[in-house]
């Protein structure tokens, strides 16, 4: 009813939803403990930009078949995410409300996403 067309990639509610976990992400990530920067700390990152790099990629690849494949890979990029933050989380790296907030915008993402790929691939 008042959606926007999508035009771009950054007009799509899954790449704004990714995009935004990816912010909330480095923020957490920079609470944790410096031993960790070559650890979680990089990871935690990396799959953050992956989640909406491959939402954006798929959108300008021209194929549904190649868009509907980078979304899947954006949906494991959050798997990874939500196994990192439990680490972080068991590891005693985060406080339980900072571990909530980034696990409620990562379940978010899943679900939008989720959505998206069943619309271009209903089988």
């Amino acid at each position: 009813m008042g959606e926007k067309p999508v035009k771009t990639y950054k007009d799509l509610i899954a790449w704004q939803k990714a995009f935004q976990l990816g912010l909330t992400i480095y923020k957490v990530s920079a609470t944790l403990p410096d031993h960790e920067r070559f650890g979680l700390t990089i990871q935690l990152r990396r799959g953050a930009v992956s989640v909406a790099s491959n939402i954006a990629e798929g959108y300008g690849r021209g194929s549904t078949t190649d868009y509907v494949r980078f979304l899947k890979v954006s949906r494991g990029a959050l798997y990874e995410l939500d196994t990192q933050l439990l680490f972080a989380r068991e590891l005693g790296y985060l406080e339980a409300a900072m571990y909530e907030d980034a696990a409620t915008l990562l379940s978010e993402a899943e679900r939008v996403l989720a959505g998206l790929i069943r619309s271009l691939n209903p089988t």
